[in-house]
């Protein structure tokens, strides 16, 4: 099979669920219509109207009179894609069916919702042959519509060891004539089901950490030309936890995950872009310290590191171990330490000038960085070299990649984008690696 995306968005940054019906207020819909009109960085790029876990199961077929009435009045203008999450469940047939009632419901085109709706999210599948029910489920509801096959995106959440193990199959399975798995777009995951499934425990009662299945699912969806998306981060108050997850994940090609609120939409947006100004990290003592700009000097304010000028050199001190050095040796100590962080003009200029060399019939090129470090009062200049080859301008172009998706995709964030890097910058990022 072909790992080419067959959907329009080649990254998803923000997987937002919100409850369908909120049981006891006047208006149940009121946080569905409140989501429907978020837009610009608080809006996501999927929205989820959740019908599952969000919603109780008392309201969940109010639930899905919500969703029509409100995708329909409010579904033309929302710039996320919109999903709605059904329930499902591996090991009940009278879940899937009800859940197949209400993909009937929701996609109806005479309703007016249909037309806006761009796929649903079905949640704990099991095995592959769950996951081709589900599919076949969603081609009665096209062909009850009179859809194009196909034309509904299918997106599911992974929250079972049989779950995990279907991944594995995706290669096989897709692109086979008695199947429509074609339509899978997101690959997600549910990290507190699948805890239970796995039966798995630890001393708080916390989550585990999972870090094979979003490696797993990042990989699945790799494989298989899909979207990988990190399950959601329940506390909402952690801005830097929520931070810290998503740098992993995307060290390990997941830069989508789960946002529970508009405030967490906006950090997930914003998250894989590159920063506006580049800046240096420096490893003091295993942790990593971002260094403050002062008058054009990258400079170190914490006690982990010391460094002092002796008779015949330096004393450089890292966490209790001292070195005497020269000049250069002090240099290349202090180079071993730091770590650049390159910002969107950075990344833009870098491409252009190895392209520039490419059309010069050069296959590769130095890239230098220098800058003046200030560790207790004491600069010490330094020069950092990468070579650029053709695989080094391919990783390189991801976030350029990432960056064009967003700005196609959400003309919304225009401003934003702009006012965060300069409309110049915006300019060359789009039209850079055409």
């Amino acid at each position: 099979m072909s790992t080419e995306r067959d959907h329009d968005r080649a990254f998803v940054r923000s997987f937002f669920t919100t409850p369908t019906a909120v049981e006891g207020e006047a208006d149940s819909a009121k946080m569905l219509r409140r989501a429907a009109q978020l837009r610009g960085m608080e809006a996501p790029d999927v929205w989820v109207p959740d019908n599952e876990d969000a919603t109780a199961p008392s309201m969940r077929d109010e639930g899905v009179e919500n969703i029509v009435e409100v995708v329909t009045a409010h579904g033309e203008d929302v710039p996320a894609e919109i999903h709605p999450r059904v329930v499902w469940h591996r090991d009940s047939p009278a879940t899937r069916y009800r859940g197949f009632q209400h993909m009937l419901e929701i996609a109806d085109p005479e309703d007016g919702a249909g037309e806006q709706i761009d796929g649903f999210v079905i949640p704990e599948v099991g095995g592959i042959d769950d996951w081709k029910k589900a599919d076949e489920f969603l081609t009665i509801v096209e062909t009850e519509h009179g859809m194009e096959e196909g034309s509904l995106a299918m997106s599911v959440i992974v929250e079972s060891g049989a779950a995990e193990l279907a991944m594995g199959d995706l290669r096989e399975e897709m692109g086979r004539p008695e199947n429509n798995l074609e339509r899978l777009f997101l690959l997600v995951d549910g990290e507190v089901d699948y805890t239970k499934d796995m039966r798995a425990m630890t001393p708080t009662g916390g989550l585990p950490p999972w870090a094979e299945l979003r490696h797993n699912t990042s990989r699945a969806a790799s494989a298989a030309g899909l979207i990988a998306i990190d399950g959601p981060y329940d506390d909402i108050r952690d801005v830097e936890g929520y931070h810290d997850r998503m740098e992993d994940n995307h060290a390990k090609g997941m830069l989508g995950i789960w946002a529970l609120t508009p405030g967490q939409v906006v950090e997930a947006n914003t998250a894989p872009l590159p920063p506006e100004e580049g800046y240096w990290l420096l490893d003091a003592d295993g942790r990593e310290v971002e260094l403050r700009p002062e008058d054009g000097v990258a400079t170190y304010d914490g006690d982990r590191i010391e460094l002092e000028a002796t008779d015949d050199g330096y004393r450089l001190g890292v966490g209790g171990d001292d070195e005497h050095l020269d000049d250069e040796d002090l240099s290349d100590a202090i180079l071993d330490l730091v770590e650049y962080v390159p910002s969107l003009d950075d990344v833009v200029d870098s491409m252009a000038e190895f392209e520039a060399a490419k059309e010069a019939g050069k296959g590769a090129i130095a890239m230098t960085q220098a800058v003046t470090l200030r560790i207790d009062g004491i600069e010490v200049d330094i020069e950092a070299d990468r070579m650029w080859d053709e695989a080094t301008y391919q990783a390189a172009s991801t976030p350029i990649a990432l960056f064009k998706d967003v700005y196609e995709n959400r003309p919304d964030q225009h401003e934003a984008l702009e006012e965060r890097y300069g409309a110049s910058v915006v300019q060359r990022a789009t039209a850079v690696g055409n």
